[in-house]
């Protein structure tokens, strides 16, 4: 009885293994036929993902995701990360076949029912439409575009960022409790707005090898990736300079971090988050004392990039001038840094239209 027992487990393992057998050669032969071009790369990425290699929007986006992250682009990564989470919650295991224009007009009207921003919403289909077109999908149902019925990605309003000079200097003159984090993140939001509006990130990897006398030239990490990066110089000045003194680790090497941030030894994603998490403390700490000082707006470190270009401008400076100074690709980009002038600047500065009415009356 026990070799006819051990007979009936040997072939009913038999059948599961030949069931097995065909279903994986079933599958296999599936892939290949969905596959465009044969390649073992792309054959095994198909076969072993449940998903449809060749018109899942997820998938397309996880494969691109994990490029920028093996590529330590984690801000980008995590931008497009949104977009693929916030388009899976719109529509479960949605395919490039679906993208329409009418789909993308419900997704945008979805998303602002949601009560998320027309910026974000432009944001998260720029990452698509780039998803998309990697995709080389025939042309003819191209759902992006201007004309002809196609959907148009909507373009945030610019809302300005910048403070002018005056609230500058109260933000500068505040008193706050000495050697603390408050005291801290108002200093570091003067060093960006000082250093050209440098942003947090580059503010992170400044070592002492990049100041030479009261200069300070950098490359931004956003660019560091392209063929021809650029310079920024910066003046130092001496309030720059004390804020360097005050919170800055000295050392004898050139190649340490002026502030205590970054780690050598620390991953990607490590790197990312304490750039992030510092820029939330000063974020957190300016809008409080923007609201001790009466000034109504939502302070935070993108300020200080708008409010360094918008104050040289009102100051004189040449667009053409900022654009350097910034790092900028083009002055189109600058134009939009620069804010528009006060409501008394115009009304001043049109007076001149009436002058001399009053006597003529």
């Amino acid at each position: 009885m026990q070799h006819a027992g051990n007979g009936k487990r040997k072939t009913l393992e038999q059948k599961q293994t030949y069931d097995a057998i065909i279903y994986h050669l079933n599958k296999a032969q599936q892939v290949i036929n969905g596959l465009k071009i044969f390649t073992f790369d792309s054959f095994e990425q198909a076969f072993f993902e449940n998903r449809n290699i060749a018109d899942s929007v997820s998938f397309a986006f996880d494969k691109y995701i994990d490029y920028l992250r093996s590529n330590k682009r984690i801000s980008t990564a995590e931008s497009y990360n949104g977009a693929r989470n916030s388009l899976e919650s719109f529509k479960k295991k949605i395919t490039f076949a679906e993208i329409t224009p009418n789909l993308l007009r419900k997704y945008e009207n979805w998303m602002l029912e949601s009560g998320r921003s027309i910026t974000t919403v432009g944001i998260y289909l720029r990452s698509l439409r780039a998803i998309y077109n990697q995709q080389g999908i025939d042309s003819s149902i191209y759902p992006f575009g201007e004309k002809g019925g196609k959907y148009s990605i909507p373009t945030g309003k610019n809302v300005k960022k910048a403070l002018t000079v005056e609230e500058v200097a109260k933000i500068y003159n505040h008193e706050v409790p000495v050697n603390t984090t408050k005291e801290m993140a108002r200093d570091y939001w003067m060093f960006l707005y000082l250093s050209n509006g440098m942003n947090v990130k580059d503010f992170c990897w400044l070592k002492w090898s990049n100041i030479e006398g009261d200069m300070l030239t950098y490359i931004r990490e956003k660019t560091k990736r392209k063929s021809e990066s650029t310079h920024i110089k910066v003046s130092l000045k001496p309030e720059t300079l004390k804020i360097i003194n005050k919170w800055g680790q000295p050392s004898m090497v050139k190649d340490a971090f002026i502030f205590p941030y970054i780690k050598t030894e620390m991953t990607s994603e490590q790197q990312y988050k304490t750039v992030k998490q510092l820029t939330k403390t000063i974020n957190k700490y300016m809008k409080k004392i923007a609201h001790e000082l009466g000034i109504d707006k939502e302070i935070t470190t993108y300020f200080a990039r708008h409010s360094f270009a918008t104050v040289l401008k009102r100051s004189g400076a040449t667009t053409e001038m900022i654009s350097e100074l910034l790092g900028h690709s083009s002055v189109l980009v600058t134009k939009n840094y620069l804010d528009s002038f006060e409501d008394d600047k115009i009304k001043e500065q049109t007076n001149v239209l009436t002058l001399g009415f009053s006597q003529a009356n």
